[in-house]
């Protein structure tokens, strides 16, 4: 990815992506006070550095469907970390894994049809070689949410 600083109109033409990507050029043109051409000027930069890597579909979220997701902090047995994480990808419910600074060493987002079922995949979790521990916190509500 090239080194690229981001102007003010990057940012906000970036805001409207995330606001509804499949926006016609012409109206982020409009909204933006550009040219057409010149937004997709932009978009093609914004594409090529790397700044924009794809846009995608976003379905409503499982909880609001009837299942059930959590946040699953884990802490690793560093030796084995690689291991551990390779055994949570391949977890269907596991939708998203990040590594992160403090008292825990990685964070798992976890999708599952029920509370029992989700159950399961955390009883799966807490036994797999590398784990030592996990926190979860079952998610109730989504009050918003950027993609």
């Amino acid at each position: 990815m090239a080194k690229r600083n981001l102007d003010d109109t990057d940012r906000k033409l970036i805001a409207f992506l995330r606001a509804n990507a499949r926006t016609p050029t012409a109206a982020l043109a409009r909204n933006l006070g550009l040219s057409r051409s010149a937004v997709q000027e932009r978009l093609r930069r914004l594409e090529r550095d790397g700044v924009i890597r794809g846009y995608t579909l976003t379905v409503a979220s499982d909880a609001a469907k009837g299942g059930v997701s959590a946040h699953v902090l884990l802490t690793l047995d560093p030796k084995m970390q690689d291991r551990a994480m390779s055994a949570v990808k391949g977890l269907p419910e596991a939708t998203a894994a990040y590594t992160v600074s403090g008292a825990h060493d990685a964070i798992v987002m976890l999708t599952a049809e029920t509370s029992a079922h989700l159950d399961e995949v955390l009883t799966r979790i807490g036994k797999m070689p590398g784990v030592n521990r996990t926190t979860s916190a079952i998610l109730l509500s989504t009050l918003f949410e950027r993609v």
